[in-house]
Order: C-alpha cells, then structure tokens, then sequence
C-alpha cells in the first residue's frame, strides 16, 4: 500500500490561485501532477476560511471567528483565575487585619 502524498500550504495556495488564473482545471492539475478533485476541495477550503486556509501538521482549519473565540476564551480564563489570586490574596490580608 503506497504512502499518501502530502502537499505543503504553499504549494495548496499557489493551485488554487493558479486554479482561479485558469480556464481548464483538468489540465493545470496534470501539470501540477495532481487530481483534479484535490484543487476542487483544496478551492472550497480557500472560499470558505481565506488566507492561511492549509495550516499543515494536523493543525485544525480555523475561521477568523473561530480563533477569535478562542482567543477569547484563553483571556477569560487568565482573569478568572487572577480574579481568584486576588479574592484569596483579599481573604488573608482582611484576616492578618483583624
């Protein structure tokens, strides 16, 4: 069974705007040495998340809104937890007080 060929992002990018350059996408494919089907996928995956579409390395594919979400979530968890630093640091400091 032969090993499946991977393609860097680069490569990904440079097809599909060579794909969009183009009138025959069946032949751009045969010069690239690729299956047609694969600039077809790899044209939807561009329509759909833009630029940087191909991250490579198992990375998941993200929309702008869905990185922005976790970024998002990241910061909220970083102030609820120095939000709780400061509710035990207040705690200590009202009870060496009293």
């Amino acid at each position: 069974m032969g090993k499946r060929k991977q393609y860097d992002s680069s490569f990904k990018e440079n097809a599909v705007k060579l794909s969009f350059e183009r009138e025959n996408i069946s032949e751009l494919a045969r010069e690239l040495g690729i299956e047609t089907v694969l600039i077809y996928r790899w044209r939807r995956e561009y329509a759909k998340l833009g630029e940087g579409c191909f991250p490579g390395n198992g990375k998941p594919k993200l929309t702008p809104e869905e990185k922005e979400l976790i970024e998002l979530k990241e910061k909220l968890r970083k102030a609820e937890m120095e939000n709780e630093i400061l509710k035990k640091a207040l705690h200590i400091i009202s009870k060496s007080d009293g």
